[in-house]
């Protein structure tokens, strides 16, 4: 009678146990799209959410427009670097709301408990939002150049890449800050200390070799400096330049990067 019910448990806990964590670890795409589907569809039903997504860029950039209307030489210096900056805001506020939002609705600790990898629910909320973010940039740069009248010596496919990166990487800044913040209004404190010093060491105020060698240094390893590096390189050259490339790569591996940290912090809250 004692060696019956032994063994009983043990092979319940193998049994159960082996399904849930093998499939786990593979990258699904099937998973992944299911994932963004979801998403999806529950930002269909917050019409506030995507008009801050979609439209406060353009807003932002006609009000910039005509700010510096008495001198449009301003807006064409300023405004191909906010392009790519606004976006990048815009992304990082929504998507880690959102994300944590999903933490603290118990949607998130459900998810995990299925067999779906971390990596298939990273890359199915950054596909989501990726989607978001092409319309959101070509919108911004359809507005901004022929519209508004923004003088771009390159090719306005490239403005549209260089902003379409910086939404995605927004994005990833989003969904790994998520996982340190207990609340919607810790998720908006991370904005001062995550979003602020890159803009202010960017370059869009003063040339980035004209700020203190401390902070140039800091500002070499930012990623939004290379975003208002890569905008500012349109803005002069016709051709795709080499600095360009370096400038657009060093901004995609910044948000790949990010993701996988994303992915690397994201756990239950409960055992």
């Amino acid at each position: 009678m004692t060696t019956t019910p032994t063994p009983a448990p043990t092979t319940a806990a193998t049994t159960t146990s082996a399904p849930a964590s093998s499939p786990t670890r593979a990258l699904s795409a099937s998973r992944t799209t299911a994932t963004a589907a979801r998403v999806l569809r529950q930002l269909r039903h917050d019409p506030r959410t995507i008009a801050l997504l979609i439209l406060i860029p353009c807003v932002m950039l006609f009000l910039l427009r005509y700010v510096f209307d008495g001198s449009p030489r301003t807006f064409d210096s300023i405004g191909a670097s906010l392009l790519g900056i606004f976006p990048l805001i815009t992304m990082f506020l929504v998507t880690s709301i959102a994300t944590l939002r999903e933490r603290t609705s118990g949607t998130l600790e459900r998810l995990l408990a299925m067999p779906l990898g971390k990596g298939d629910l990273i890359a199915g909320y950054a596909l989501a939002f990726g989607i978001l973010a092409i319309i959101q940039s070509a919108l911004a740069t359809g507005l901004a150049v022929w519209v508004l009248g923004l003088d771009v010596t390159g090719s306005p496919w490239l403005l549209l890449l260089v902003a379409l990166l910086d939404a995605l990487l927004g994005t990833a800044l989003g969904l790994f800050v998520s996982a340190f913040a207990a609340s919607e209004f810790q998720a908006v404190q991370f904005m001062p200390a995550v979003i602020f010093p890159q803009l202010l060491l960017c370059g869009l105020f003063t040339p980035r070799s004209n700020m203190h060698p401390a902070l140039e240094a800091v500002s070499d390893v930012l990623p939004m400096s290379y975003a208002v590096d890569g905008m500012n390189e349109i803005l002069k050259h016709t051709d795709m330049t080499a600095t360009f490339v370096r400038d657009v790569l060093i901004v995609a591996g910044c948000a790949l990067l990010v993701l996988t940290l994303g992915a690397a912090t994201l756990r239950r809250r409960t055992a």
